[in-house]
């Protein structure tokens, strides 16, 4: 009798362990469930490793530990590769959760209802944390599509020793002092006093130019809108210093790549880049940069300065919109931001941030040509924006507009017909 009741309780206790081990087991995270419960945010950058690498690892391991249910995999795409790799994962469906992109571009895959749209998304409080100006170059209609990031306005660079020899004493501020200095300049030295594009596709130096000579692009509607007095001023003025030959001849077919050579080179005066290009001409000129400083942005009538903006965007067809969208405004906040734009030198576009990075520079005693640069660069800031702002087929009114500046420079036909036709030919686009 004995022997069956230590059976028994032996028998009760192996149930016991086994039912116990059974809920161990039941509670414990299973690996295969836990990884298959893990959520993957891929993001695009341009062109950023391996500079900032460690900078985008850490913010990584700081979202990731933050969020142990998720993991970030960053793949950075070269600049001049991410529009034809952004379209083509759009159209095949496989494009990342998030991107970095520009406004102007991001704005091409909007208009054709690739992107989320963010009005509801995003909190009020947290639209306020950014310059105004700045989150609004990401919006079409009022329907805003992008988190702005980093920021970069343009200096004007200039050649003291050409200015010297030219009896110039200041650079110039506009473009009506630029084009009297381009014939000082030209009959003093020889040499060029800027090269700007014409080329379509390029820089859109030029278009940004016709804003702040007053001209307005397209009005409400999307219809051109500069066929008019200050349309036909902005187009004489570019005629004019062609035809005079106080531009190089290559501005109808070279890039803003040959304005860096020619200036590199000595043969121009002015030269418009960021603040950081100095260091780049450090190396490739030294003689040129030893003789270089930095004034702020030629601008025209209106005072405008044009800001450049990098931003991060969501594609539509992402199954985690709201991790994506978390992401996206971790990256970009004030922080962060002011991290990397210490990094990078470039210009923050969270409020908190471009506060403390001025102050940051006005209390840097350093007089180098590139602070100079990085302070003229921060503290036009405030009266920046983009000057032409996202919309439809902007590729297509640049070259509208190219196109038939280049025709009334060659004297194909009047700069009256060259704007006129422009016009015409941006209304009538399919």
């Amino acid at each position: 009798m004995k022997n069956l009741i230590r059976k028994i309780k032996n028998l009760i206790l192996w149930l016991l362990l086994g039912l116990t081990l059974s809920w161990i087991l039941s509670c414990s995270p299973n690996p295969n469930t836990s990884n298959s419960q893990m959520k993957e945010v891929e993001f695009w950058t341009m062109q950023l490793q391996p500079k900032f690498t460690s900078y985008f690892n850490n913010v990584i391991t700081n979202f990731e530990s933050s969020h142990p249910e998720v993991k970030l995999r960053w793949i950075d795409v070269p600049w001049n590769a991410m529009e034809s790799k952004i379209l083509t994962a759009v159209s095949a469906n496989t494009s990342p959760d998030l991107v970095n992109l520009n406004p102007n571009f991001a704005s091409q895959l909007a208009s054709r209802d690739s992107l989320l749209i963010l009005n509801s998304l995003i909190k009020s409080e947290i639209v306020q944390q950014y310059l105004p100006k700045i989150w609004s170059a990401s919006s079409i209609e009022e329907q805003t599509f992008g988190i702005p990031w980093y920021l970069t306005t343009r200096v004007t660079l200039y050649n003291q020793d050409l200015l010297t020899k030219a009896g110039i004493k200041a650079p110039a501020k506009t473009y009506q002092e630029l084009g009297e200095m381009a014939k000082i300049i030209k009959e003093k030295t020889g040499k060029y006093a800027f090269f700007v594009t014409f080329v379509p596709g390029d820089s859109g130096e030029v278009l940004e130019s016709l804003v702040q000579m007053g001209v307005t692009l397209v009005d409400q509607n999307g219809k051109a809108s500069f066929n008019t007095p200050e349309g036909l001023e902005a187009f004489k003025y570019w005629v004019n210093l062609y035809q005079q030959k106080l531009l190089p001849p290559e501005v109808l077919t070279q890039g803003h790549s040959q304005a860096i050579e020619l200036y590199q080179a000595g043969e121009t005066a002015f030269l418009s880049s960021s603040a950081e290009f100095l260091n780049t001409i450090a190396t490739n000129a030294p003689t040129i940069s030893n003789v270089t400083s930095a004034s702020s942005q030629i601008t025209g009538k209106t005072g405008k300065k044009n800001v450049a903006v990098m931003n991060w965007v969501i594609p539509k067809n992402t199954d985690i919109p709201d991790l994506a969208l978390e992401f996206g405004l971790f990256v970009t906040n004030g922080e962060n931001q002011l991290a990397f734009a210490k990094e990078a030198n470039v210009l923050p576009s969270n409020k908190d941030a471009i506060a403390k990075y001025i102050k940051d520079l006005e209390e840097n005693s350093e007089v180098s040509a590139l602070a100079q640069a990085r302070k003229v660069s921060a503290l036009q800031l405030e009266s920046a924006e983009v000057l032409v702002p996202a919309m439809k087929d902007l590729n297509l009114l640049q070259k509208a507009i190219y196109e038939n500046l280049q025709q009334a420079m060659l004297g194909e036909k009047t700069v009256e017909q060259a704007v006129k036709d422009a016009a015409q030919l941006w209304d009538n686009r399919s």
